[in-house]
């Protein structure tokens, strides 16, 4: 298991404070990114349950947010970030129809959401390397 796979198994498993998805995700490479992990952890606030609304997934939000910040922000890094996600999830990037498909096969939400961080997180980790090493 890598560091940072690691380092959110950990965050998702504290209960106060609490962090949501996309905190869970960007503040596991702030280091890397040259951010505190209490910067990280305010730039993912308002990204949690889908941007509070059931919108866009917030683990997908925090892996945009740390694929740029390490350097990995172009667009096709983007569409492959968004291919394996695709690929993984039935088409789905949308934090309600991504419970809702979990739902439907009997999942419970904590550890869907937790897979989907750690799903993120070991992505962001492969594709920012993948990035440097091409570069």
């Amino acid at each position: 298991m890598s560091k940072y796979v690691d380092h959110a198994r950990k965050l998702r498993a504290i209960e106060q404070p609490h962090y949501n998805c996309c905190q869970s995700v960007i503040v596991c490479f702030a280091e890397d990114c040259g951010i505190t992990q209490e910067q990280a952890y305010a730039l993912g606030a308002q990204f949690g349950g889908g941007m509070g609304r059931a919108s866009a997934c917030g683990a997908i939000i925090g892996g945009l947010m740390a694929l740029g910040m390490l350097g990995a922000g172009d667009a096709g890094t983007r569409n492959e970030y968004y291919r394996i996600l695709r690929e993984n999830h039935q088409g789905c990037l949308d934090c309600a129809d991504l419970l809702r498909i979990n739902k439907e096969k009997g999942g419970e939400k904590k550890p869907h959401c937790d897979g989907m961080v750690y799903e993120c997180v070991a992505l962001v980790e492969e594709l920012a390397l993948k990035n440097r090493g091409s570069a």
